[in-house]
């Protein structure tokens, strides 16, 4: 499972519409963007209270991304 799958399963367990759910990675000269986008009625499920849920997913895929020997990883999550 590589990483956009491995955040797409990760999100689309939390949110309401999980077929609206996207999930793009970007190579960039920094390192690697992974592009969360979630419908706006899920972004405070996604999120959580003071961004809790928000950061522990972002801990999980950089988890992953280091199992998996990428070092440089950036994760947005955003609505659309």
């Amino acid at each position: 499972m590589n990483l956009v799958e491995f955040s797409e399963f990760l999100v689309t367990r939390l949110a309401k519409e999980s077929d609206l759910v996207k999930v793009k990675d970007f190579e960039t000269e920094e390192g690697l963007i992974i592009q969360i986008l979630v419908s706006e009625s899920d972004m405070g499920r996604v999120i959580g209270k003071k961004g809790k849920i928000a950061n522990s997913i972002k801990t999980l895929i950089q988890a992953k991304a280091y199992n998996d020997g990428i070092k440089n990883i950036k994760i947005n999550i955003d609505s659309f």
